[in-house]
């Protein structure tokens, strides 16, 4: 993990390379993020592989992070790589379901299974990929898995049918009600006595 001092000389080597594009850079869990905009992110991309000072010729990840809550949910996050300076650096950026991002497949051919990763997972659009469709869940999957409203079960379950001799899909069906919950663990307290607890007040 990198010292802060190290950080910060590795800031103000960005602020001096990347004059002219418009991101903000902040150092949190030893490590430096830059977060940017769709209009300003391939720009910065290329900066940061081209400068001769930077070289972050290395993408490590492409993923995303959700917060249902706010308006954009997602945060795309690109993990880049410099062995020149034996650095890391993190680029984010917000976007929602329906905006796409600029796909970095131009800059980093390597982005582009991360990219299609990304999607099949959360939903994330980018535009301008050359085949972005899903990679790790199966034909006709609904959904997508990691996102945090996506339910625990999925909505179809997968089984070979012996009478058809083949791989069937059917709805998920549950054999108690698991998905009913009050959502309260026994610690912060619930309207019923849990078992054990009947002895604690004698």
């Amino acid at each position: 993990m990198a010292t802060t001092e190290t950080l910060t000389d590795l800031s103000s080597t960005l602020s001096d390379s990347l004059e002219g594009i418009d991101y903000e850079a902040s150092i949190a869990y030893g490590e430096l993020t830059l977060v940017t905009d769709s209009g300003n992110l391939i720009e910065l991309l290329t900066a940061l592989r081209n400068d001769v000072q930077l070289k972050f010729v290395s993408i490590i990840d492409v993923t995303a992070v959700d917060y249902p809550g706010r308006a954009r949910r997602f945060d795309v996050v690109y993990h880049l790589m410099s062995p020149t300076l034996n650095q890391r650096l993190r680029v984010k950026i917000e976007t929602d379901e329906d905006t796409p991002v600029p796909s970095a497949v131009s800059v980093f051919p390597g982005a582009n299974w991360f990219e299609r990763e990304t999607y099949d997972m959360y939903g994330v659009l980018f535009s301008g990929h050359p085949d972005l469709r899903r990679l790790l869940t199966d034909y006709g999957f609904e959904g997508h898995p990691l996102r945090k409203d996506f339910p625990v079960t999925g909505f179809v379950e997968v089984r070979y049918d012996d009478e058809q001799k083949r791989v069937v899909y059917e709805p998920v069906k549950l054999r108690q009600e698991f998905r009913d919950f009050d959502f309260l663990s026994p610690w912060e307290g619930t309207d019923y006595v849990l078992p054990g607890d009947e002895k604690k007040s004698q």
